[in-house]
């Protein structure tokens, strides 16, 4: 059964409103070699981020634990109009044989969304990259990166950047996260 091209359009309009589609399929970047999800757990700060809108927050931060060896749950959180707004999920290794390719769902009715770690070194940093393909006639994404404190260099930032462009991922959008006066609130 064909959809005609305007239901289409309208059913994905909310899915993509803040963010930029892209013509064609999903990237398919490298992911992290060895990666251990266990050394991955715990709290991590979004530094910066493509804009995504279900992120419209300061202080963004997720809390990553172990359930089992291959599910962890995740709670993330952000201040909103001066209140913490928190949400949790359970995030899976979809593939054994290729751990930091991560499925996460923050819903019991929603499918598990790509949460792939392209890089990270578990103690400052890591890149994070999702991606959903609409039909395969266009994409959304949305990349992060993440430090285990609330700044990180702009020489690690910028290389960072530099690990989405060679892997196909348009991060000329990308923008800081707001992460100051946080800890009064959190």
């Amino acid at each position: 059964m064909k959809l005609p091209s305007a239901l289409v359009f309208a059913l994905t309009l909310p899915i993509i409103r803040a963010q930029v589609p892209h013509w064609g399929p999903c990237p398919e970047p490298a992911v992290q070699t060895a990666f251990s999800l266990k050394q991955f757990m715990g709290r991590w700060f979004e530094i910066a981020k493509l804009p995504a809108q279900f992120e419209k927050g300061r202080c963004i931060e997720t809390n990553f634990t172990l359930t089992t060896s291959n599910s962890i749950r995740v709670v993330s959180s952000e201040i909103l109009k001066g209140e913490v707004k928190k949400i949790e999920g359970i995030g899976v290794v979809e593939d054994i044989k290729n751990p930091a390719k991560l499925g996460i769902s923050y819903s019991y009715v929603l499918p598990y969304s790509p949460y792939w770690i392209l890089s990270t070194d578990y103690v400052n940093s890591a890149l994070v990259y999702s991606c959903t393909d609409i039909l395969r006639l266009f994409h959304v994404d949305f990349a992060w990166i993440l430090g285990r404190t609330r700044t990180l260099p702009e020489s690690t930032i910028e290389k960072a950047k530099e690990i989405f462009a060679n892997n196909n991922i348009d991060v000329s959008r990308m923008i800081p996260s707001r992460q100051m006066g946080c800890e009064k609130m959190l």
